[in-house]
């Protein structure tokens, strides 16, 4: 069991963000969601490539924006997946650095998501 999780707070998204994420990657579940009456995320487990996350939905009715300060680095296994992660996090979202190659990676690629959620995606170059 994971002792440090990844806690995601969205303004009002939660749900909707979480099934998204889960569609993207294999091994992802929602595990656990638990709701307040008005139908928002209270509390909710969800793992995407068997690495668990926490989320909830902000009831403060402040918009906090999420920041590219802070991001959630992919490995991917495949070209493919990195392009097709890569193509739909883009939707709709801010592409911070195109997918290319680096000096330390196959292709790699930051992205700002629909939810303001920041992924730095990765294919490592084969040793």
């Amino acid at each position: 069991m994971q002792k440090i999780n990844t806690f995601l707070m969205f303004n009002g998204k939660a749900e909707e963000a979480m099934n998204f994420y889960i569609s993207l990657f294999s091994e992802s579940e929602i595990a656990r969601i638990l709701h307040h009456e008005d139908g928002t995320v209270m509390h909710a487990t969800f793992t995407l490539k068997g690495q668990t996350f926490m989320a909830i939905d902000n009831m403060n009715k402040q918009d906090i924006p999420f920041t590219p300060a802070i991001s959630l680095f992919v490995t991917c296994d495949t070209s493919e997946e990195i392009e097709e992660v890569f193509a739909k996090l883009s939707q709709d979202g801010q592409v911070l650095m195109p997918l290319a190659p680096s000096p330390v990676s196959e292709k790699f690629g930051w992205v700002a998501d629909k939810y303001g959620v920041s992924w730095q995606l990765n294919l490592a170059k084969v040793q």
